[in-house]
């Protein structure tokens, strides 16, 4: 399986997923599965989180609080689970406001570590 398989598997299996990218925190893509008829730029969307996500980590570290695992942000068009794989690298998934938020967890945290072993 490739990671691009695992990302489709992953935006397929829940309900209102839109899309998903593993990214590292330095903005560059490594690979991603995003539909057709997405409402959202993805790609700008991951970027921008990533600079966000720089932020947020150094904060986790400063606080010694251990390692970051995911963050939600939720607006009127989507919602965005993004969980950590390892130090350099997250995945960024997308669903519509009113996707399966839940199974969009389950799924994601159930995927990372196959991520993981194909990324390494």
């Amino acid at each position: 399986m490739s990671i691009k398989e695992a990302l489709k598997e992953l935006v397929e299996n829940v309900d209102g997923g839109l899309g998903a990218i593993v990214i590292g925190y330095d903005g560059i893509p490594i690979d991603e599965h995003i539909i057709d008829d997405s409402p959202l730029d993805l790609q700008l969307l991951a970027v921008e989180y990533a600079t966000v996500l720089k932020e947020v980590k150094k904060a986790v570290e400063v606080l010694n609080s251990g390692m970051m695992e995911e963050i939600s942000i939720n607006t009127a068009v989507s919602r965005v689970i993004i969980r950590v794989i390892d130090e350099d690298l997250f995945v960024v998934f997308a669903l519509s406001s009113d996707g399966n938020y839940g199974k969009g967890r389950y799924f994601l945290k159930r995927q990372v570590p196959r991520l993981k072993e194909l990324l390494h």
